[in-house]
């Protein structure tokens, strides 16, 4: 990927430095206060750092936006994610609760200055894959106007779980703040080569985060329980991260995402900093990199 390990930036990923949040419940805010964390961020030497939606929402009842840019600011976060959008290709009433959350979204991404927002689809909602293109189109143009990029997560839970399906959206879409977000996770999960992401199309390939887990999942519990309490740092699974990264193309900031059961017990110091050792630990040339 690099061979200069100085050159990498890392985004904590929300989920990582969640604390205590739970994801798919009423308590998807982080325990961690927002300036307690950007701070403990910018001094283990994180340059990007996620919000989730709730998370943005909760925050919002104490800060406004333009408190939390300057936060941000003043402690060198360059790269802002903002997730995460579902349904904004259906109908209905899910659909009018999605065009909320999009306009908070859209509207926090260009004040908080956002690399990008992702989003997806948890459910493998089967839709027409020209809606499903034309309506990504269209998320794509509303972001532009915002200042941002729009990053497709392909994950098993979705109806993108392919790159050949991947490919067919972003391409179909045309747009240029439109891409891929590759994570790690679900690339191991579903059981695609490295070499096959490695060649995938780079005016695409927009967006990357890493984790470890288990290669297959552990009998008696379910891959949704897996992805969202047991996934591992790097360096403490089964994944060849090292491996995955040496072969990359890529030349953007790399998230660190792990929703972890064992982290949401930990102090945020501890997290932070042991998230970014054991991430940087994976970059090829690390081996006099600073803990």
């Amino acid at each position: 990927m690099t061979d200069d390990v100085s050159d990498v930036e890392l985004i904590a990923s929300y989920w990582t430095l969640s604390g205590g949040a739970l994801p798919h419940s009423d308590r998807e805010y982080s325990t961690f206060e927002f300036r307690e964390r950007v701070e403990a961020c910018a001094r283990a030497g994180f340059r990007g750092m996620g919000f989730w939606h709730a998370d943005l929402e909760h925050t919002l009842e104490r800060r406004s936006l333009k408190e939390m840019r300057q936060i941000l600011d003043d402690n060198g976060i360059r790269h802002v994610e903002l997730e995460f959008l579902t349904d904004w290709f259906l109908d209905g009433e899910r659909r009018r609760r999605s065009d909320e959350r999009r306009r908070l979204l859209l509207e926090a991404a260009e004040a908080l200055g956002a690399r990008h927002i992702k989003v997806g689809d948890f459910f493998r909602e089967q839709v027409p894959m020209d809606r499903l293109i034309e309506e990504f189109s269209r998320l794509c143009a509303d972001a532009a106007r915002h200042g941002t990029r729009i990053l497709y997560e392909m994950m098993p839970f979705s109806m993108i779980d392919s790159l050949e399906l991947a490919r067919r959206l972003v391409e179909g879409a045309g747009a240029r703040n439109g891409g891929i977000m590759f994570d790690l996770w679900h690339i191991v999960k579903l059981g695609i080569p490295y070499e096959a992401v490695w060649s995938f199309p780079p005016q695409y390939f927009l967006g990357l985060e890493i984790n470890d887990g288990y290669r297959t999942t552990p009998p008696g519990m379910d891959l949704v329980e897996e992805t969202t309490a047991h996934r591992k740092l790097c360096g403490d699974g089964e994944f060849d991260v090292r491996g995955f990264l040496a072969g990359l193309q890529y030349r953007g900031p790399v998230g660190i995402e792990v929703l972890s059961q064992e982290l949401r017990s930990w102090p945020l110091e501890k997290t932070v900093e042991t998230a970014w050792r054991t991430t940087l630990e994976q970059f090829p040339a690390a081996s006099g990199a600073p803990a």
